[in-house]
């Protein structure tokens, strides 16, 4: 929609993983370096982790596009399968004909060794890529290992790439697959990108979807959108997408501040809400009790004042009748004495009053601090 007013032939922040759009930063040269290297070692295990739409498809796409001429490759991106409808993917994706009779994990097997020694006898390297392999089972990945055990002299006759996400890594750390975690022969973490690379990144990729001089994305920006996107590729594209399309809305040129944070609050939706509810749950029902106490305290403090002897007024003296207390009541206000001091009562009543009136100030904060405690 947007690609005509930025005068882009194509879209340039798409999630798809087009090898065109690689940006090839110094951890995804590591990372691209590793997977060359795990095939022409000879053999065994490679393994690339990394967060989720830190590029490692993106990094596996540009590898399959510079195997050598000699390999074979057999690609699996759902590996969520028990073991003999994986080995049936192995064999469809190399091509492998099975007779009717031997639909079973020895058939399978059997097949795949033979299909391995054939190709070895005729100078082929042999490579299976799993996409997402965190999704594999325990059952699964030993039975790829023993798929590694034939060999030769020499080399293995079948190199396993496997790629996914960090956990991947704490499967292969347990003790039933140690045997397969000493069958690795490179491995490598694939990270995010810093602000610098940010920039960059962004730049590459509008030059490949044929932007022009003017830049939709300041470079001031840059600093914003790597706070935003952590880094992480999927998501500056997500973002980068979005804000082009509100910039292309207000018939602005250049994503502003204000764009790019109205962006990030529709793309990343709910985002807040639960770092909100995350950092409640972290601070536990300690600010309830407190809130509570602090409540208490104050109304206890409120009703000890009321309670007080020196709040009630005194009594007259043992001498006075109740004649002439009624008596002094009716005197008029003009036979007062102005410059009379204060009876003891009122002298006694005042601070009464005035840890009444305070006790009143110091509930709507009791108050307060009960509904801050459940913000």
């Amino acid at each position: 929609m947007y690609t005509q007013f930025f005068h882009l032939k194509q879209s340039p922040f798409s999630i798809a993983p087009d090898p065109r759009y690689l940006f090839m930063s110094e951890r995804h040269r590591e990372a691209l370096a590793h997977l060359l290297y795990g095939v022409g070692s000879g053999g065994g295990f490679v393994l690339l982790t990394g967060e989720i739409g830190a590029g490692k498809t993106t990094v596996c796409r540009c590898f399959m596009e510079q195997i050598p001429a000699n390999c074979r490759l057999a690609y699996i991106f759902n590996p969520k399968l028990t073991v003999e409808e994986l080995l049936q993917s192995v064999c469809d994706e190399f091509r492998i004909e099975m007779s009717g009779a031997a639909h079973s994990v020895k058939g399978y097997v059997d097949a795949i060794n033979a299909y391995l020694l054939s190709s070895h006898a005729q100078g082929l390297n042999n490579v299976l890529v799993i996409d997402e392999a965190q999704n594999l089972s325990a059952e699964v990945l030993e039975q790829l290992r023993l798929l590694t055990n034939l060999e030769t002299s020499e080399r293995k006759l079948l190199q396993i790439i496997l790629i996914g996400q960090p956990e991947l890594r704490g499967m292969l750390a347990r003790p039933e697959l140690e045997q397969l975690a000493q069958r690795v022969i490179a491995r490598y973490h694939l990270g995010s990108l810093s602000e610098a690379e940010v920039g960059a990144y962004v730049e590459h990729r509008l030059t490949v979807a044929g932007a022009s001089s003017i830049a939709p994305f300041p470079r001031p920006l840059m600093a914003q959108l790597h706070q935003l996107t952590k880094g992480v590729p999927r998501r500056i594209n997500l973002l980068c997408d979005r804000a082009l399309l509100g910039a292309y809305v207000e018939n602005q040129h250049q994503v502003s501040r204000k764009i790019l944070r109205r962006a990030a609050e529709e793309v990343f939706a709910g985002e807040g809400r639960s770092s909100v509810a995350a950092a409640a749950a972290a601070r536990g029902p300690w600010p309830y009790v407190a809130a509570g106490v602090l409540a208490g305290v104050v109304l206890t403090g409120a009703a000890a004042w009321q309670l007080m002897p020196g709040a009630r007024n005194v009594a007259m003296p043992p001498g006075a009748s109740a004649s002439s207390r009624t008596a002094d009541a009716r005197l008029p206000a003009s036979n007062a004495h102005p410059a009379a001091p204060a009876s003891p009562a009122a002298a006694t009543a005042a601070p009464s009053v005035a840890a009444s009136a305070a006790a009143t100030n110091l509930l709507p904060a009791a108050s307060a601090a009960v509904a801050n405690a459940q913000v």
